[in-house]
């Protein structure tokens, strides 16, 4: 994949050196668009762009909730900047290559939003033989510092290799966290905070409206958050279970609730073994819980099945969206970070029922 990515790389910089091109001053617009950009050739997808018209200044993020979070702090967009959403066709954040145009876009934009874990290794590269030196960078994970958390193996769950539950790290081996950052609103309040500081950085004539926009969008972020806090108070249950991959971490931390999965968040795994379902089965069981969770896409098949090996066989299906699979389309009909944690707000109280 490194390979790959300095390849990839190296002949977008030769091409940029070929057909080197400027751009002119942004010009006045009157209306806002989403237009699309980019090459299918690497992940099959079209990086989401919006802007009105020419921009002198262009933020690239990777993920839909860095670039619904960036929205949010331009509001309406004062400076006509391009913001950029990378990954925009359902593919999420551990499987995503990026295209020669995308490696373009970063290399000359003015600031880069990425997540930063392990799934981020081809970013180095990148910005390695970025054209603009004067980009401001933000990575999620060193924005948290202290606050991010190891990737965790709880009882039950299905170890990778490299994981075993309670299994302590040997002196110089690489610790891999939990990159699924954007799924505590505690922490999107930090966040956005470091995105506006980045866009005051290469936008500093509004500052005002950026600080304005981040203190309103933080405001909503806080009562969505006391919202959480509310439901979790009021629930029965204090533990939640996934037949699925775990990408909620930060989230159940945060109002310290418990939880049992089959896979870590990061997991490639797609089938779970007998013993893993043959656990969760009791444990859902033993708890007396009335729903299963999983997360986004279209196979419950785990889920199914450890309904099926429980006492009753009557539990809700439930889906909690981890917003690794936003499309360029969802974002066409309205759907914002704020709103799909709301409709996660909704599965939660019917979990904790």
């Amino acid at each position: 994949m490194k390979k790959y990515i300095s390849v990839l790389v190296a002949a977008v910089m030769a091409s940029s050196i070929i057909c080197a091109c400027g751009n002119g001053n942004a010009q006045d617009a009157s209306a806002a668009g989403t237009s699309s950009a980019g090459s299918s050739a690497g992940n099959a997808s079209e990086a989401v762009s919006e802007a009105a018209g020419d921009s002198d200044i262009s933020i690239v993020t990777t993920i839909f909730p860095e670039y619904d979070w960036v929205k949010n702090i331009a509001g309406e967009n004062p400076a006509n900047a391009e913001i950029t959403m990378l990954l925009d066709s359902g593919v999420d954040l551990h499987s995503y290559q990026p295209t020669a145009e995308d490696i373009a876009k970063i290399s000359n934009c003015d600031m880069f939003v990425y997540v930063g874990g392990e799934s981020d290794e081809w970013v180095d590269d990148a910005l390695k033989e970025a054209t603009n030196k004067d980009m401001v960078v933000i990575n999620l994970l060193d924005v948290l510092g202290d606050d991010i958390k190891e990737e965790e193996v709880v009882e039950g769950m299905e170890a990778e290799d490299e994981h075993e539950e309670g299994e302590e790290h040997e002196e110089g081996e690489e610790v891999e966290y939990d990159e699924h950052v954007w799924l505590s609103l505690k922490n999107a309040e930090k966040l956005c905070s470091a995105l506006k500081d980045g866009m005051v950085s290469v936008d500093e004539a509004n500052k005002d409206v950026y600080e304005k926009n981040t203190n309103d969008y933080i405001a909503k972020l806080e009562a969505l958050d006391a919202e959480y806090e509310n439901a979790v108070k009021s629930g029965s249950k204090k533990t939640i279970l996934f037949a699925d991959r775990f990408p909620f971490r930060y989230l159940v931390d945060d109002y310290g609730l418990d939880y049992y999965a089959a896979f870590v968040g990061c997991s490639a795994e797609t089938e779970a073994s007998f013993e893993t379902i043959t656990f969760l089965s009791k444990k859902v069981d033993e708890l007396g819980l009335g729903s299963i969770l999983t997360i986004e896409g279209k196979d419950k098949k785990i889920a199914d099945t450890v309904k099926q090996s429980t006492a009753k066989k009557n539990q809700n299906i439930l889906t909690m969206d981890s917003l690794q699979s936003t499309t360029s389309d969802d974002v066409a009909k309205g759907v914002t970070y704020i709103s799909v944690m709301e409709g996660n707000l909704e599965v939660l109280k019917e979990a904790l029922k």
